[in-house]
């Protein structure tokens, strides 16, 4: 990070805009997957982290699916001032974290590729899939990217249960 940039921490269920240029937002993957949208024109962009793909309506904490979390990111950007028509996205995670089991990550990654898709996001890419977790850091407004593959055991640590808010940030 340069000086006077500010981290901001994306957790799971959460999602985070910015114009200001200071601004890096970051979050922790293993099998969830993070949406960075953003407006090049507009100078805004936001992060996303969910744990599941789709949409339950019976199931209260909406944001942990994947269709909550992309609308609600997408309305925040457009409330803030960028145009749908100009936005793209990078998409990240969803990596297999425990062979044997169903493979939720891919079900992410190939949820948040189908949504780009569907609502005609241009995709631009990012890192999906494997068998490691991720920590990345996104620059809302120019649209870097900075990605440290992790060890699924660090990952799992920190995503199966979260721990507070001011210690989440490892490195």
């Amino acid at each position: 990070m340069q000086s006077g940039e500010r981290l901001k921490i994306v957790i799971q269920g959460e999602h985070l805009i910015s114009s200001d240029p200071q601004d890096v937002l970051s979050t922790i993957l293993g099998s969830c997957v993070a949406a960075f949208l953003r407006d090049p024109v507009a100078g805004i962009g936001g992060l996303n982290h969910f744990l599941l793909p789709g949409n339950d309506p019976s199931d209260r904490n909406a944001m942990k699916y994947g269709l909550n979390a992309m609308e609600l990111l997408i309305n925040s950007l457009i409330r803030a001032g960028a145009r749908r028509e100009r936005l793209e996205g990078k998409l990240f995670g969803g990596g297999r974290m425990v062979p044997g089991l169903t493979d939720i990550g891919a079900a992410n990654g190939r949820f948040a590729e189908e949504f780009l898709q569907r609502e005609g996001i241009r995709n631009l890419g990012g890192s999906l899939g494997g068998d490691h977790g991720r920590k990345i850091r996104v620059w809302p407004v120019s649209g870097q990217v900075q990605q440290m593959k992790l060890p699924a055991a660090a990952v799992r640590e920190v995503c199966v249960k979260p721990p507070p808010r001011s210690e989440i940030v490892l490195f």
